[in-house]
């Protein structure tokens, strides 16, 4: 296991839309592996292959609640219900947050590290964190999202976090 470099925009590779994992070995296991350790290293709650410079449709994310690390290979949202709006960030964009609009519920389905069908359904910070990995696989930034963009430490210097 190992950390990566996160990249960071504006590297094109961030912009390019990644190919679907077809190999689930052991070379996806270490990738796998990998980000998880990338990720919590640079306290992050969701990692996706090309912030690492993988073009390849993988994802992890762990928002600190009851399901853990959850790694999904493939991942395709396949409902979306009602809307939440809010602070987003991203560690491949440090320093900035923006206010974005994502759907308050999520189902994603992908394939595990074995490739083994799995099916998540997560609301608030768990959808916001799927919505934000999902778009990384398709070459989007939370900033071509954002209602508007500020250093992170603007709103803890007015108060308003």
């Amino acid at each position: 296991m190992a950390i990566k470099i996160i990249v960071k925009d504006p590297d094109p590779v961030l912009r390019e839309k990644s190919v679907p994992v077809t190999k689930f070995n052991s070379n996806l296991h270490k990738l796998l592996n990998d980000m998880a350790d990338t990720m919590y290293e640079a306290e992050g709650v969701g990692l996706a292959a090309p912030q690492i410079g993988i073009l390849k449709r993988v994802i992890v994310v762990d928002v600190g609640d009851d399901n853990g690390l959850i790694e999904i290979i493939n991942p395709e949202i396949v409902n979306k219900e009602g809307e939440q709006f809010g602070p987003e960030g991203c560690l491949s964009i440090p320093g900035l947050q923006g206010d974005v609009s994502r759907a308050m519920t999520v189902t994603i389905r992908g394939q595990d590290r074995n490739g083994d069908p799995v099916e998540y359904t997560g609301s608030e910070l768990l959808s916001r964190a799927f919505q934000h990995e999902v778009d990384h696989l398709n070459g989007v930034l939370y900033t071509d999202l954002a209602k508007s963009v500020y250093r992170n430490t603007e709103r803890e210097e007015n108060g308003e976090e």
